[in-house]
């Protein structure tokens, strides 16, 4: 087979092993490698210290295999509506985890790609890629302004695989970028974290926060957390493109079962770690997500919550105990507000 007949033969391989979008970009892709690296010397990644290492295995898919000719890039749609709840979990995260969903498809097609004689590195999200604009390179849509990618059929929704290989395969055509004057996502963002079109300032955006941050959520963002425990979508769900977003047909995506928040206030380590086997929040670890839960709680809780925050304020972890002292205080001041209306 000639190089396009390979890339047709791995796109059915692809969409055989349940993958909903195909694309390759060249080995020599252009990854915006003068904005990544910007972006780290202004500390723009926060926390994500991963971030800073071997910059150029990140710009240069052949710092990463030597004798890389192609990326082959996939995408599974992940879109299900937001379960009816007392508080938000970012869609990607309603389900189980969906690095070992992707990697073990991702697995299945570097066997069909050995087959052909070629040498496979596969990652999903942790390895040494810069994903989205690989993607957009490899044909699969276009990077908002947001910064997420976008694509005419999924919309948002799209969770990426990504297998750098030594196949020589034809580049597919990239798609147009068709955001054109809208700013939607922007507009939308809680704490203005997209800080211009394409640019996001991950140390105010509530996914980061919530996620990624080790610390304590500054004061300055935690009213608009609103009811947001884990991640947020907002600049997600406000895209034009999505009213073409088909439910996921993945059924390990399905949402699990909200727990009362209040409740997840006095679990031990072993229950939280058992609720979210398998879930992409158990890496959280139960200090963090309490510490997202209080600060929900601050912003929505009623006197019915008060007895599980007052349990926390004198914890031993000062990041928990300070988010105790802070939802007890929001909640008590709505009390008296509404004691006086």
């Amino acid at each position: 087979m000639d190089a396009t007949a390979r890339r047709e033969y791995l796109r059915a391989a692809a969409q055989e092993v349940g993958f909903d979008v195909f694309g390759i970009a060249p080995v020599d892709v252009d990854v915006r490698a003068d904005y990544f690296r910007r972006w780290i010397a202004e500390g723009m990644h926060g926390d994500m210290t991963w971030m800073e290492k071997n910059p150029q295995r990140r710009t240069e898919a052949k710092q990463v295999l030597p004798e890389a000719r192609s990326i082959v890039v996939v995408g599974l749609n992940y879109y299900q509506p937001h379960p009816p709840a007392a508080y938000r979990i970012a869609k990607y995260a309603l389900g189980e985890d969906y690095h070992g969903v992707l990697l073990k498809r991702l697995k299945k097609l570097c066997t069909v790609m050995r087959s052909l004689g070629g040498e496979q590195k596969p990652y999903v999200d942790t390895g040494p890629v810069l994903e989205k604009p690989v993607a957009a390179e490899a044909g699969l849509g276009w990077q908002g302004k947001s910064t997420i990618l976008l694509q005419k059929g999924f919309g948002t929704w799209l969770f990426l695989g990504v297998i750098i290989t030594t196949l020589e395969l034809t580049p597919s055509s990239k798609q147009p970028n068709r955001c054109g004057s809208c700013t939607r996502c922007i507009e939308a963002c809680p704490t203005s974290a997209i800080i211009a079109p394409y640019q996001l300032d991950a140390r105010k955006c509530l996914a980061y926060l919530t996620i990624e941050h080790q610390g304590a959520i500054p004061l300055a963002y935690r009213f608009a957390l609103g009811d947001r425990v884990y991640g947020c979508d907002d600049c997600l769900d406000v895209c034009p493109w999505n009213r073409w977003a088909q439910n996921t047909k993945e059924a390990r995506f399905a949402p699990r079962p909200h727990p009362v928040l209040r409740d997840t206030l006095a679990w031990t380590e072993e229950e939280f770690v058992e609720h979210f086997r398998g879930s992409p929040i158990k890496r959280l670890g139960l200090h963090r997500w309490w510490r997202n839960a209080l600060t929900v709680l601050g912003n929505t809780g009623s006197r019915d919550d008060l007895p599980a925050v007052l349990k926390l304020i004198n914890h031993d972890d000062a990041m928990v105990a300070d988010h105790a002292c802070w939802a007890e205080e929001q909640i008590r001041q709505r009390l008296r507000k509404q004691e006086i209306a």
